[in-house]
């Protein structure tokens, strides 16, 4: 927790490509003096940290960040960089995407120059980075037709301007970086080797190098943009403005200045301005942006829904609920943007080993130079040649962004079909996942239970058992006890005055009813309290083992009767049990309820299941079937909270609720059964998709480092080694997209 004593501060960063980015700029201000707490959000391009007054001013902090390369401006600033974030980008040179810095593991070098915020949205060609690849092919091609137009002496000097030219806003940005005591950075490896290829006389082939380099950004860039753009689409599904009643007449207003309470209306095809609760009027709700289901939904009075849902049918009015900074399309782009700091264990691998990788290749580079010609008698032209194209093979740009891209890709991805995950922890705890426990309640089932029988003791009567059940459920939020209250309000029955009521977990509830205790528990509990005739003991039985759950209402030593209460199975629920079947994965279900209503449904569904289980019993059978492999807990956020926790991944089943998203590994926004495989078919397909950017990456590393030190490849074939397997690895990434883990076999 930060001290009281420092205050927070928040800035918008423009240009973070990858999450390395994010390393390199909190390792920037994370040693000054009187910062603490920095978090630095790649899709939200957010830098926040705690600050001690009267240490570091904080116009030290953005003008170190600016001497990364990146633009920074305050949040008031507005989406356009100011004129000094601009200078800043002038002065480090023409605009790149993200930079390779690698030394000290972190992914970019100082001055490597980013996107302007006002270049957002336009072609590449008219970007500053796009402007550079132009003038250096112009250039190229101008001295290929000097060349032919003169001869080949004069078309040295023409190929050596053109290097120079398109090199001078690399060298500044290494020169840059070198200051800041960062000499491993691939504006620094280039500028080397195309300044020594000039001094060995290949002018032509490092003027094509600093080319290829310049396009390699640019494709960089344009791959990279893409997963943060399918996340600032979430936030363009809320609409700007939003018709508010005030006083008998409506009036538009923007949608983020709407206050809770306030009453909103919605016509049909427009889009909800905010979460809230409807008031008059039913309509088909589309909720595909937020929840990615397809089907519209019936909603009607005192039901929730969503900003940025769409009204299909009948004008509603809807009471306001969350501010436009807290509604659930906020919240998941919030999550979403926080996910980056729960790292996978396998990106913080590849951090650890791309530590020593580039000063390993700059060794070996050196020795390629050094030794045959020093050793062998080999020429120094030749191997000089050689050394220098290792060095451009040297960056483990590909390697490192492997990870991350991944995991945005699947994060955005996951987001559009409402299946949430914390991080790429979580993605790979979830592929490992080989054993689902699934609460029964709202999860398995639909949560709205719903009375079928009442059976009184004789000479009771059905008005005076549902009273005292009404009165010691009143104020209860249980879905059993929601269904006894509203089985006393069709039946027009008033519940009795009750007091001092509370809930005995795993049993039942209990409240002063007159000047006697009552209780509505289950049959077991009543046996200890001599509150269920031994006849009735029998009837219960049997309607347990229709699937029902069967409670008893009675007094002190008085048992007045029993109530039936039965809660459908989800209809996907057993399609969803044969798919993570064929999945090789197990599934059991955890209930509180008793054992003859659990195998009810257990065998209608085809799964294993524990009943009568206390909250702690829950935690126990969790520990127990994790010796077995990877588990994952499936509830509904709330009552389940304990064992979710306790699971490798808790899940939370629950339409957008607080709970559903913030408490638990996971959640699924869709009340579907079948979305828990979808879940895991995304974690699985990521996963898969590391692998293949981690084999690409090494594997076009190894080749064009064998064929380089050989002199099969040259200068230009080194620098897309480079810039090429980095735009390959984004590439492949970004294939996750598309990825639709709702079809049952996807890949």
């Amino acid at each position: 927790m930060a001290d009281k004593a420092t205050e927070r501060h928040e800035w918008r960063v423009t240009g973070m490509d990858c999450a390395s980015c994010t390393t390199k700029v909190t390792r920037a201000v994370e040693r000054m003096p009187g910062v603490s707490d920095v978090r630095v959000a790649l899709m939200s391009e957010r830098l926040s940290l705690q600050l001690t007054p009267g240490t570091t001013d904080p116009a030290r902090i953005e003008g170190a960040v600016r001497d990364l390369g990146y633009g920074i401006a305050a949040p008031q600033a507005g989406a356009a960089a100011p004129a000094e974030t601009q200078a800043a980008h002038d002065h480090a040179g023409h605009d790149h995407e993200h930079d390779h810095d690698h030394g000290d593991h972190d992914h970019a070098a100082s001055g490597h120059v980013h996107d302007d915020p006002a270049e957002r949205g336009l072609p590449w060609y008219r970007t500053a980075k796009g402007r550079l690849v132009i003038v250096t092919g112009t250039l190229l091609v101008l001295a290929w037709a000097f060349e032919l137009l003169t001869s080949a002496r004069f078309g040295y000097w023409a190929f050596l301007a053109a290097c120079l030219i398109g090199l001078a806003p690399v060298a500044r940005r290494a020169w840059a970086a070198l200051r800041m005591g960062q000499p491993f950075t691939i504006e620094g490896l280039m500028t080397i080797a195309a300044l020594g290829a000039v001094a060995i006389g290949a002018a032509e082939e490092a003027a094509l190098v600093v080319f290829l380099f310049a396009v390699g950004e640019v494709l960089e860039g344009v791959a990279a943009n893409k997963a943060r753009a399918s996340i600032r689409a979430l936030s363009a599904l809320v609409p700007k403005t939003a018709w508010v009643e005030d006083a008998g007449n409506t009036r538009e207003v923007p949608a983020d200045s709407l206050a809770l309470g306030q009453i909103v209306l919605v016509r049909p095809g427009d889009r909800i301005p905010a979460d809230g609760e409807i008031i008059e009027g039913t309509s088909g709700i589309d909720e595909s942006p937020v929840t990615g289901e397809s089907i519209p939904v019936t909603r009607g009075p005192g039901e929730q829904v969503f900003a940025g849902a769409i009204n299909a049918e009948a004008a509603l009015r809807i009471r306001v609920d969350k501010t436009a900074a807290d509604n659930t399309i906020s919240r998941i782009i919030r999550l979403v943007e926080e996910a980056e700091e729960a790292r996978a264990p396998t990106e913080r691998f590849i951090d650890r080993f791309s530590r020593w990788y580039m000063p390993a290749i700059v060794a070996l580079a050196a020795l390629v130079v050094l030794v045959p010609p020093l050793a062998l008698g080999g020429d120094w032209d030749t191997w000089i040649y050689r050394g220098l194209a290792l060095l451009l093979i040297g960056c483990p740009c590909a390697l490192v962004i492997s990870v991350p891209a991944s995991i945005a890709s699947a994060l955005s991805s996951g987001a559009r079909r409402g299946l949430l995950m914390k991080g790429g922890a979580v993605i790979e705890a979830t592929a490992a996942v080989r054993h689902i426990a699934f609460d029964k309640t709202g999860t398995l089932t639909h949560g709205r239970p719903r009375v079928t029988d009442v059976l009184t003791a004789p000479g009771i009567t059905e008005a005076e058992l549902l009273a005292v059940a009404g009165a010691v459920e009143t104020g209860s939020s249980h879905p059993l006890a929601q269904a006894i209250l509203k089985r006393l309000d069709e039946a027009g029955i008033a519940a009795l005055p009750a007091r001092e009521a509370r809930a005995l977990p795993g049993r039942g509830a209990q409240a002063m009813v007159g000047d006697s205790l009552a209780w509505v528990a289950s049959p077991r509990h009543a046996a200890e309290l001599s509150g269920i005739a031994p006849e009735a003991t029998a009837r219960a039985t049997a309607l347990e083992a229709e699937g029902k759950t069967v409670v008893a209402v009675f007094r002190q030593d008085q048992p007045l009767g029993l109530m039936a209460l039965r809660d459908e199975p989800r209809t996907e629920a057993a399609e969803a049990m044969r798919q993570l079947a064929a999945m090789g994965v197990g599934a059991t279900m955890l209930t509180g309820d008793n054992s003859r209503t659990a195998a009810a449904i257990a065998e209608g569904l085809g799964m294993s299941f524990q009943a009568e289980m206390m909250p702690e019993d829950k935690l126990g059978a969790i520990r127990a079937i994790s010796k077995d492999g990877g588990v994952m807990m499936i509830g509904d956020g709330i009552n389940d909270a304990p064992a979710l926790k306790q699971a490798g991944v808790g899940v939370a089943m629950g339409s957008g609720s607080d709970v559903a998203l913030e408490t638990a590994d996971a959640a699924i926004l869709r009340d579907k059964v079948t979305d828990v495989p979808a879940l895991i078919r995304l974690a699985r397909a990521t996963m898969g998709n590391i692998r293949q950017n981690i084999g690409l990456a090494l594997g076009l590393k190894a080749v064009f480092l064998v064929t380089s030190i050989l002199g099969i490849t040259g200068l230009w074939i080194a620098i897309l080694a480079d810039t090429g397997a980095t735009v390959l690895v984004t590439l492949n990434a970004l294939r996750l997209l598309g990825f639709d883990p709702m079809r049952e076999g996807a890949r």
